[in-house]
């Protein structure tokens, strides 16, 4: 998919579906500022600048935090001067059960998940609305369409994640401006391998597909909201899990 000259900011993109969404965008052309709260985002950044011959640049820090985010919309601003595409892919997990779970794992879940795309998306939009275009395209999950037991704060970011989408696809209409959302389902990433090879194959019955999805099915997903082939589709959630919700 051709982003030849397009700037793309990617958060969370040290590894797995944040990775290859950046890796994915630089193949089309894009110019990419790349996010992580590991040190390991210098390294990527200067492995995909080479592997696809385009200018990224890195940026380390917390993203929910208000002032980190000013300073990198500064940095945006000051290296190209407008904002085209933001992908708000960052996110953790700290599951328990509900009466287990501590109000501080659950807090840490909705800051680093929701929290962060508030405030991404809220100075994204402002750059965007000089420029009159722009997409944002938001991580949601299929926990936040349905739940899942031990997953309450993250099932409550990702329901969010799915309110801020529709709630600023209306207000960013007007100045052509798209936001949508992605909801994958099970998905082999580094997140997912902590779970046991039996368990594994018992999830995998419950998929249609009878397999995990890949970080570039998710990829594929934020390319295709990410240009033009999408430009009268706003306020959306794409599932992208193998038919998983279907059962």
């Amino acid at each position: 998919m051709n982003f030849k000259d397009k700037i793309a900011l990617v958060t969370g993109a040290s590894r797995g579906i944040g990775r290859a969404i950046a890796e994915t965008f630089a193949a089309g052309g894009a110019k990419l500022i790349i996010t992580a709260t590991s040190n390991a985002i210098e390294t990527v950044a200067k492995e995909i600048g080479s592997q696809f011959g385009v200018e990224v640049i890195s940026f380390y820090g917390d993203i929910s935090d208000e002032n980190v985010v000013k300073s990198l919309f500064k940095t945006i601003a000051e290296k190209f001067g407008r904002l085209d595409i933001c992908v708000n892919n960052a996110g953790i997990t700290k599951d328990g059960l509900s009466m287990r779970m501590s109000a501080d794992d659950f807090d840490a879940v909705i800051n680093v998940n929701l929290r962060s795309v508030f405030l991404v998306s809220k100075e994204a939009a402002l750059m965007m609305m000089k420029e009159k275009y722009g997409k944002i395209v938001n991580m949601s999950s299929i926990v936040g369409v349905r739940g899942n037991a031990g997953q309450a704060n993250y099932a409550a970011s990702k329901a969010g994640i799915i309110g801020i989408t529709k709630s600023m696809a209306v207000e960013l209409a007007k100045r052509n401006i798209t936001i949508n959302a992605i909801a994958p389902g099970f998905i082999d990433t580094d997140m997912t391998k902590a779970i046991s090879d039996k368990a594994k194959e018992e999830f995998m019955k419950l998929i249609p597909m009878e397999r995990a999805g890949s970080a570039q099915d998710i990829a594929n997903a934020v390319a295709f909201f990410a240009s033009d082939m999408s430009k009268y589709i706003t306020g959306q959630t794409l599932v992208v899990d193998g038919g998983l919700l279907l059962k």
